[in-house]
């Protein structure tokens, strides 16, 4: 499985999250990140799995996952497949 990013060091304190990316810092507020996350209990939001691939972040308690690329603010092109002439 191919890794999109890792991942690691999430802490979530004071309405703040941060998350080493790719070895880079990440720091937004939960409120810029999700309205969910920024309602979420202490209890709910230290439950989180990180998805195998980088690709996410999943909290089971509240039933709410980001997507890195989207804190991240990158944006993937759709795979543009060719139509080959038989």
């Amino acid at each position: 499985m191919n890794a999109y990013h890792k991942v690691d060091e999430i802490k979530i304190e004071d309405g703040m999250f941060s998350a080493k990316v790719d070895d880079q810092l990440i720091r937004k507020a939960l409120t810029e990140i999700s309205p969910i996350l920024a309602k979420a209990s202490r209890k709910e939001l230290s439950h989180y799995e990180i998805s195998p691939s980088g690709y996410g972040i999943y909290w089971p308690l509240i039933d709410e996952d980001i997507s890195i690329d989207g804190l991240l603010g990158i944006s993937h092109s759709p795979v543009q497949w060719k139509k080959r002439a038989s």
